[in-house]
């Protein structure tokens, strides 16, 4: 089946025995452990609970889980059987609202099963597995696009967990990064990434696992970290690119765009095309996802009256004007305020 070719040793997506294996990165990284999926609502719960995570991988596994529900409503031969399928989608697209290359995903798979005739189930395994390989595919090319624009730069910055566990493989921000240190050595730092510590938890641990060395800071001391002149770039993911060039990623992204600016440091977003919504003029218009205040609020504030409550955006916008250059697998964009993102609107 479809699985990356760096040097990892595990993945967040595995597809074997028309089965779905999802790492469950809640346990990373004291815990290596794989959930089997055969059902699209439970995959759809796997997202909603952040078992796997990470815009393109939530759209790989969506592919999957369209897959998986053809294969069990259409082997019924119930004539209802398309209707129970777009109810599983639209379980899937209730999962998580921001991260566009879920939907994306839902409608790739859903055009191309009412384009085939007869029985469905091979050739739309088939189509989810290309979402897969393309994915991975996409992510080397934005590698080297990315690393090519870091040309000598020695201090590169990322946050939260934009990488192999994010994606088919490779990574967006950690694949400009794993090309990078290919070229030649540079100083990785990753951000904790408060609330959930994809920083701390995965993209160090995913860093290790691929033998590159780097090193964790708190999110508060990114300031101090970019005036000590150790950062020359902060490189992250996306979940939703607007066709302005706004673009939302995890909550903390905003303000490392604040801070690069303000210290001279530049600002790469890196991200497939799927993350684009070309139909989304600025990024004020993104939904942004508001998880539960229990995800980080002391037990003890629990309580119906209690005076304590917290407020739990998931991800912020990034404006336009903040971010030097928007790579993605289908050419680069720099000043994305200038122009947007509408040049990489084309029919492959």
């Amino acid at each position: 089946m479809t699985e990356s070719s760096n040097k990892l040793k595990v993945h967040a997506l595995l597809w074997k025995d028309e089965r779905l294996y999802v790492l469950d990165q809640r346990q990373l990284p004291e815990t290596v452990r794989y959930d089997i999926y055969t059902k699209a609502d439970d995959i759809a719960e796997a997202i909603r609970s952040m078992r796997v995570r990470g815009a393109p991988a939530i759209g790989i596994a969506a592919a999957y889980a369209v897959a998986l529900s053809v294969k069990i409503h259409f082997q019924t031969g119930e004539q209802d059987w398309l209707d129970k399928v777009d109810a599983d989608i639209q379980i899937l697209a209730g999962s998580r609202p921001t991260a566009v290359n879920l939907f994306w995903a839902l409608n790739f798979m859903r055009d191309k099963l009412l384009s085939i005739e007869g029985n469905p189930t091979v050739e739309m395994l088939r189509h989810a597995e290309v979402v897969h390989e393309q994915d991975i595919a996409a992510n080397k090319k934005m590698g080297e696009l990315g690393a090519e624009i870091l040309g000598d730069a020695k201090g590169l910055l990322t946050h939260c967990n934009a990488g192999a566990l994010a994606t088919g493989g490779y990574g967006t921000a950690l694949g400009v990064i794993r090309s990078a240190v290919a070229r030649m050595p540079r100083n990785v730092f990753a951000g904790e990434t408060r609330p959930w510590l994809q920083g701390a938890r995965l993209t160090v641990w995913e860093l290790a696992e691929d033998d590159i060395a780097a090193t964790l800071i708190a999110d508060s001391a990114a300031a101090m970290l970019m005036k000590s002149g150790q950062v020359d770039w902060v490189i992250v993911g996306a979940d939703r690119i607007a066709a302005n060039g706004d673009v939302a990623n995890k909550i903390g992204t905003y303000s490392l765009a604040v801070l690069a600016k303000y210290h001279d440091v530049k600002l790469m977003v890196v991200a497939p095309t799927s993350t684009i919504d070309f139909a989304m003029s600025d990024g004020s218009k993104i939904e942004i996802e508001q998880r539960a205040a229990s995800e980080f609020l002391p037990a003890c504030y629990a309580a119906e009256n209690s005076l304590v409550d917290a407020w739990n955006p998931v991800f912020d916008v990034t404006p336009a004007e903040l971010i030097d250059v928007i790579v993605t697998e289908r050419g680069v964009v720099f000043n994305p305020v200038k122009t947007g993102v509408s040049e990489l609107n084309k029919n492959d």
